[in-house]
Order: structure tokens, then C-alpha cells, then sequence
């Protein structure tokens, strides 16, 4: 009973300082969230047409914003397929129930390239709501400015950029309600957020699944299991199941002898 004792002892003793390890870094590629703040609503970016807007003047709806780059060989046009996939199963109506902003955070990229690239993915909309999804390209330091406010958080590798995949949903008032990630949505859980940012409510992530289980690896540019936080919870789930089996295995033993 005693090694019982001792083992879970030890088990928790584990546990409590695997729990307590400064897993938390500065991330240099992911997602900061920052709910209940409010983004800079007086920055300027040009949309398709090549006309210079202001954030403030394009949000007066709960709005998801993504971010992007027009040349990217990997998640954003999947993440864009994603969102025109999902407006187009919602029960609601975009331009005006809420509106889509895509941003590109390469500064290469012009209205131009944006105007075609939006080409591509308001297909599955009919052509009266492809106006309320905005495609907007702007200068370094606006750009800087506004993902650092929504904590959406790149870096450059070569020609590329290694970065997350995610929307986010921003109220009338322009503050930050809801992260959801991935590169496909479920209709009821942009709907959610579309109510939720209606009211400004700022609703934590139930799911960061890829968030916590992947990295972007800049040699393979692809998202790979991290296996030592995955063995690390692994271990200690068995572990503590090993002991809670001694423990009733022990107890089982001093019934039949007391029997």
C-alpha cells in the first residue's frame, strides 16, 4: 500500500511540474489572442478598385477578417475556399447580416492581384453579395499595425511566409469577439460568432486543436505534429491510470484476505 502511496505521489509530483513548465513563449509564428480589444479603425488600405479606405468606413457589421497572401503555395487559398464555402451554406446573408475583409501582408501584392484573386473565390456566392467581401492590400506599417492588434502573428521565409491559418471576428465597433482556425468552418459556429459580435461579446476558443498540436516548420513549409508536449501528456494520462489500477488491484487483494 505504502509503494501505492508513493508511486501516485510521484505521478503528481510529475504532473504538477510538467503542468508548471514556462511552456509559454513568445510566439514568432501563430496567434496571440486578443479578445475584447479594439483594432485601429483609422488605418488605410486600398481595395480592389486601387481606392484608399479606412478600416472605420468598411465596419458598420460584425465582420470576419482574414489574412493572407495572394501567392501563397500553401494554406491561404484553402483558408479562402473555406470561407466562401462556408458563407455560402450559412442561413445568414452577407453585405447584411456581417461582411468579409481579407487582408494581404505582403506588401508586393496590389489591388490589382487582389481584384483576381477574388476572382477565384466568390464563385460559390451569388454575384449580388461578392461585394460585401472585401480584398485589401496596404504598406508595411499599416500592416504591422493591424496584425499586431489582432495578434496574427507571420514571419518571412524567402519568397514565402510562414504563418497560421485562422478568421477572426470583429463587432460593428470594431473589437475582437472570436478566433476560429483551420481552413473549414462549420456554418453554425460562424453563425455563433456572427451573433456573438453583434452583442460585442468576446468569446474564448473552445477548439485550438492546431493551435496547440502543430508547428509551421520553415525547411518542410508544412504543419508537424509536436511530439513532445503529445508523449509528455501521453505518459503522464498512463501514468496515472497505471496507478489508479495498483491502487484498486491492492484493494481488491486486502478484501479476499479480510474475507
Amino acid at each position: 500500500m505504502k509503494r501505492i502511496l508513493i508511486f501516485l505521489l510521484l505521478v503528481v509530483l510529475i504532473f504538477n511540474t510538467y503542468a508548471q513548465l514556462p511552456i509559454k513563449r513568445e510566439v514568432e509564428i501563430g496567434i496571440v489572442e486578443k479578445l475584447g480589444e479594439t483594432i485601429p479603425l483609422d488605418l488605410k488600405f486600398f481595395n480592389e478598385k486601387n481606392d484608399t479606405v479606412t478600416l472605420g468606413s468598411m465596419i458598420n457589421k460584425p465582420t470576419i477578417l482574414s489574412f493572407v497572401y495572394f501567392d501563397c503555395p500553401g494554406l491561404c487559398s484553402p483558408l479562402l475556399d473555406g470561407i466562401a464555402d462556408v458563407v455560402s451554406r450559412m442561413d445568414m446573408s452577407i453585405g447584411k447580416d456581417f461582411d468579409i475583409i481579407t487582408i494581404s501582408f505582403n506588401t508586393k501584392d496590389t489591388p490589382e492581384k487582389a481584384r483576381q484573386k477574388k476572382l477565384n473565390f466568390v464563385q460559390k456566392m451569388q454575384e449580388k453579395d461578392r461585394a460585401s467581401w472585401f480584398y485589401l492590400t496596404g504598406e508595411l506599417e499599416n500592416i504591422q499595425k493591424i496584425t499586431e492588434a489582432v495578434g496574427f502573428r507571420y514571419k518571412p521565409t524567402g519568397l514565402d511566409f510562414a504563418h497560421p491559418s485562422t478568421i477572426i471576428m470583429i463587432s460593428p465597433q470594431g473589437k475582437i469577439t472570436r478566433y476560429l482556425y483551420g481552413i473549414t468552418f462549420l456554418p453554425f459556429d460562424v453563425k455563433m460568432a456572427v451573433v456573438e459580435a453583434q452583442k460585442g461579446l468576446a468569446r474564448p476558443t473552445s477548439n485550438k486543436l492546431l493551435d496547440y498540436c502543430f508547428a509551421y516548420d520553415t525547411q518542410s513549409k508544412s504543419y508537424t505534429l509536436q511530439f513532445t508536449r503529445l508523449i509528455g501528456s501521453f505518459i503522464l494520462i498512463i501514468g496515472l491510470f497505471f496507478g489508479a489500477w495498483l491502487l484498486i488491484s491492492a484493494r481488491r487483494k486486502t478484501s479476499k484476505v479480510n474475507k
